[in-house]
């Protein structure tokens, strides 16, 4: 089975979600109405989800932790995964919840100030929720590469040329 071609103007969204509908219209040959009526398709159909800023944190000076969880699921009878992962869902420090294969279930991203806080999630919010057998949690040591978005600059050679 064929799958579709995403619409040309999703792909230039995602890559960049300033892109003007002019822009877009230039881009793709299509008349600046049909870019913007497609646009408030997509967002009505809920297809566009959310237009996203990504920060460099570091940069930025905040600190910031993150771990990804692995989380080994009972499943629910008539839920299955779906339970424990809307229940996931809810707590404002997971940024991420994905059903996946292998030695765990679920796989849960999750943001707090520094790592106790997170050993605080896992402890108290985690391994209180009914299904859960099992959690395996990784931290974040440095993010290279994100979203298409380098995060590591290319330092300058500074070794001296040897010519022959």
């Amino acid at each position: 089975m064929k799958h579709a071609e995403p619409d040309e103007i999703l792909t230039i969204l995602a890559r960049d979600a300033r892109t003007t509908p002019e822009t877009i219209a230039t881009l793709t040959g299509r008349p600046v109405e049909d870019v913007r009526a497609a646009i408030a398709d997509y967002e009505q159909r809920d297809i566009i989800k959310k237009y996203k800023t990504v920060i460099d944190w570091d940069k930025a000076g905040a600190e910031r932790v993150f771990a990804f969880i692995d989380v080994k699921v009972v499943p629910a009878r008539d839920k299955g995964f779906d339970g424990v992962a809307d229940r996931l869902s809810r707590f404002p420090e997971v940024h991420s919840v994905w059903l996946i294969s292998g030695g765990s279930d679920l796989r849960i991203v999750v943001e707090a100030n520094d790592m106790r806080e997170i050993g605080r999630f896992v402890a108290a919010k985690l391994s209180t929720i009914e299904g859960i057998s099992g959690t395996d949690t990784h931290f974040l040591l440095r993010k290279y590469k994100e979203d298409e978005i380098t995060y590591t600059e290319v330092e300058d050679d500074r070794r001296l040329v040897v010519a022959p």
